[in-house]
């Protein structure tokens, strides 16, 4: 075995935090944030051309995609620490595993996956709260999507590893690549040709198609070490470990499903009951929700960004710069975030316009859905940054407990229960409740860690 590599062998270890954050987290920031032009992208052009049902249809389809993201995150961020902690603590051969066998993973519940949407299509539909009236434009939207599945889990499960083997650009080159290509091919399939909904899912498969080769391009120029196909496989201890370096992840977004599934259902039905009817919610959380995935974007792009760094310090004791880059990393999460809270509560109208026109009913929710919900957003990269800090320094139970916090403790049971006393206005409640409670859970857990921390560093000083 080869000795734990030192932090002057590695500018993980070494170079200035301030600058290494940046360079690790923008191209991780600007790849999530164009992957997620994906959903925004059709979400526009299916709002500005087919109308209000065309919004709810892609809201109800959202779950998932949803899922299908929880999937490559497992396998993309457990891969991706296991693989630095073991370059950190100089174990190649264990690094080689982690990679042969996460990459086998990805393609492997690709495929599964896919096959269990063909085969349950109209069902999932109904479970995620499609109305009568928006499950046509959904079945149409998503019988295309479904084959951009596979392309979607094997990219976004392998720019985990293309960012730790310090290639952060071509991440973030697949994504603007597919984006671009998104953002063209919706125009021309929309306006010129005029392929309604049918269109916007053509367009989205050729652009998952267009990331995932750049991705597969990369590979021969793996740079910690040649990838053969020999290391290629489903490794029992491997998987078992990538499993649960990634559960924290996968739980987070799982979670996040199925709040989406709950909120979906819960809208229509308190909609029904009042003057908005049960297609104006759904069509609206539709928006709302598009918008929350550039906030979403940027706090995991930033926390998948810091990755690299948390673990190969924490593999190679530097528990100063662990702490630091938390910290550097927060800092930079807030200010975004505090800029978002500006937009959301002073520029509403205009933000939801920019999904498609509505009456005044639609705009009269919109707004306030925007400004209540999402009114705890200036707090809102803590929670995801501190989700994934625990997991990248290998303290997976804190990790998988707070990613499930916001969603699962919190979230869940306060839109079954507010709904009941205050309809409508009890889901739009729910949101800065839960934004709240789980900062001040995060910012605990938090606390504590550091105190280990600390003793460890002066323990090492002292040893």
């Amino acid at each position: 075995m080869k000795p734990a590599e030192t932090p002057g062998g590695n500018p993980l270890g070494t170079a200035p935090l301030g600058p290494l954050i940046l360079k690790f987290a923008v191209p991780s920031i600007i790849a999530m944030l164009v992957g997620s032009v994906y959903n925004i992208t059709d979400q526009i052009f299916i709002g500005q051309v087919v109308g209000m049902l065309g919004n709810a249809a892609t809201n109800v389809v959202f779950p998932l995609v949803s899922l299908s993201i929880a999937l490559s995150q497992m396998v993309g961020v457990g891969m991706a620490a296991g693989f630095n902690l073991s370059l950190g603590a100089g174990k190649e051969d264990e690094a080689k595993g982690f990679v042969g066998t996460g990459l086998t993973l990805a393609a492997l519940l690709g495929l599964v996956f896919t096959v269990v949407v063909l085969l349950f299509e109209t069902p999932l539909l109904l479970l995620c709260g499609a109305t009568e009236n928006a499950l046509p434009y959904a079945r149409e939207y998503l019988s295309i999507t479904v084959w951009g599945m596979p392309f979607v889990i094997f990219a976004n499960g392998v720019y985990p590893i293309i960012r730790a083997d310090r290639s952060p650009k071509v991440a973030m080159t697949s994504s603007l690549l597919g984006a671009g290509l998104n953002i063209f091919l919706d125009w021309l399939f929309l306006y010129p040709l005029g392929m309604g909904i049918r269109g916007a899912a053509i367009a989205t498969v050729i652009s998952q198609v267009a990331s995932f080769l750049v991705c597969l391009a990369y590979f021969p120029r793996f740079q910690a070490f040649p990838l053969r196909w020999s290391i290629l496989g489903l490794n029992g201890q491997y998987v078992a470990r990538i499993v649960k370096l990634g559960t924290a992840s996968f739980s987070n977004h799982m979670v996040m499903t199925l709040v989406n599934v709950v909120m979906n259902n819960t809208l229509t039905h308190y909609g029904a009951l009042s003057v908005y009817g049960s297609d104006i919610p759904l069509a609206v959380a539709g928006v709302v929700t598009k918008v929350n995935m550039i906030m979403v974007s940027f706090a995991v792009g930033l926390a998948h960004g810091c990755q690299p760094i948390l673990s190969f310090n924490m593999g190679a004791k530097q528990y100063s710069r662990v702490k630091g880059t938390f910290l550097r990393s927060a800092a930079a999460g807030l200010v975004f975030s505090l800029c978002a809270f500006v937009l959301f509560q002073c520029f509403p109208r205009q933000i939801v316009s920019i999904f498609g026109a509505g009456d005044p009913l639609y705009f009269d929710f919109a707004e306030s859905y925007l400004r209540i919900f999402m009114f705890m957003v200036c707090l809102f990269g803590i929670q995801p940054l501190s989700v994934n800090y625990f997991t990248a320094v290998g303290e997976v139970k804190q990790g998988i407990f707070l990613s499930v916090s916001r969603q699962g403790f919190l979230l869940l049971p306060l839109l079954l229960i507010l709904p009941l006393f205050l309809g409508l206005n009890g889901v739009l409640c729910a949101g800065p409740i839960a934004d709240f409670l789980a900062v001040v859970l995060s910012v605990t857990m938090l606390r504590r860690n550091f105190r280990k921390l600390d003793r460890l560093e002066r323990e090492k000083a002292t040893s």
